[in-house]
């Protein structure tokens, strides 16, 4: 069961403004997800969870998933990303994380491991 946490008032605009303001990596991920064109999951991109916001999320699968650009590297992001994602996996939910060169390098293989856990949902 996923529990439902409290979203911000702020939340939901700023996750309109990370839609619009997408990166490269995204978009390609997104244009491969939408529509069901993955396995028939429905996705939604820069989905508040919370005071979080998923870069990708599957109800149906239960899965977030997350692209990590270089900033992720350093030392104080990954700190959060822990705590991020604890707080999240703690209410049911998967996460899933990518690094932008995957996404780059291999988006068929990238798409293949997503899939995996789609299937393993």
């Amino acid at each position: 069961m996923v529990e439902k946490a409290h979203t911000p008032k702020y939340v939901p605009g700023l996750a309109r403004r990370l839609r619009t303001n997408s990166t490269g990596e995204e978009a390609v991920i997104w244009a491969a997800l939408r529509n069901r064109k993955l396995d028939g999951a429905k996705f939604r991109r820069q989905h508040p969870l919370g005071r979080y916001i998923a870069d990708f999320y599957c109800h149906e699968a239960l899965l977030v998933i997350e692209l990590d650009g270089g900033v992720h590297d350093d030392a104080s992001q990954v700190e959060y990303d822990l705590v991020r994602q604890k707080e999240i996996e703690e209410r049911g939910l998967t996460v899933l994380r990518i690094k932008n060169d995957e996404v780059i390098e291999s988006l068929s293989a990238t798409l293949d491991k997503i899939a995996d856990v789609l299937n393993k949902q």
